[in-house]
């Protein structure tokens, strides 16, 4: 089954958290998983995991990392307004698709 959802944010862009237990914190997009709808957000849904020590991780115990968030849990936020806002499409004249803070008009795409 194929996934046809198509991904608001893109890596490198800013965005707010929404909800769930880092609600109102804000972070850059590190890594966009499209087969499963999620995004790895920087310091945003750290988690602990026990590891044995191994040849890479000579001393083992508990590492902290990013877990991904699912995507509707996170909003693009606009550069001028500062706010996190909703984006539309928007075609320029050389034909290009570029995405438009839906508050203040802003291009977002650089």
């Amino acid at each position: 089954m194929k996934n046809t959802n198509k991904c608001h944010v893109k890596k490198d862009d800013k965005v707010k958290i929404i909800t769930g237990k880092d609600k109102g914190k804000i972070g850059k997009v590190l890594k966009v998983i499209n087969k499963k709808n999620r995004v790895l957000v920087e310091n945003i849904n750290i988690v602990k995991r026990h590891t044995r020590p191994s040849a890479q991780n000579r001393q083992g115990g508990i590492i902290e990392t990013e877990a991904p968030i699912h995507w509707t849990n996170v909003m693009l936020m606009c550069n001028k307004c500062m706010s996190p806002s909703r984006i539309r499409m928007r075609q320029l004249e050389d034909g290009k698709k570029v995405r438009v803070c839906a508050k203040c008009d802003e291009v977002l795409d650089a």
